[in-house]
């Protein structure tokens, strides 16, 4: 059976990480965030608009911005290292550059360096009509002795 894969590099497929997220941060479905792509570079995430993402002066608010960034840097790890479960954010910081429009979000994420326990990497959040760089987060996770 030939499969096809989000990217020749990836251990994972896209599918398979869906499903994988699902089983596993179900909240990312409640918030309709979608994985545009995967591979053992980066990872890229929407977060579908909705009504509820806003916050009082009709921008995206940031605990939404926070809740993406974080699941695409999941998203990455898992492109790079396979399905890691047990992976878990040690750090993350964000740095709101702009206020985004209502409308979809992209985060992109990447991971910098993987090693044996943490895994570094950093996360632009794309918005507004032309994505604009909006957000920039850095994250370090960290991974099971056995992955």
């Amino acid at each position: 059976v030939i499969r096809q894969w989000a990217n020749q590099m990836s251990n994972v497929l896209i599918e398979e990480f869906r499903e994988f997220a699902t089983r596993h941060v179900p909240l990312t479905k409640k918030l309709g965030f979608v994985i545009d792509s995967l591979n053992e570079r980066e990872c890229l995430v929407r977060a579908k608009y909705q009504d509820d993402f806003l916050r009082p002066g009709g921008t995206i608010s940031g605990p939404i911005m926070m809740a993406l960034a974080d699941f695409a840097m999941y998203g990455a790890i898992i492109g790079r290292a396979g399905e890691v479960q047990q992976a878990v954010t040690a750090s993350f910081n964000i740095n709101f550059l702009i206020r985004p429009e209502p409308g979809d979000i992209v985060a992109r994420a990447q991971v910098l360096k993987m090693g044996k326990r943490l895994a570094v990497g950093t996360v632009d959040l794309l918005g507004n009509q032309d994505n604009q760089l909006v957000a920039h987060a850095t994250c370090t996770y960290s991974l099971p002795s056995n992955h």
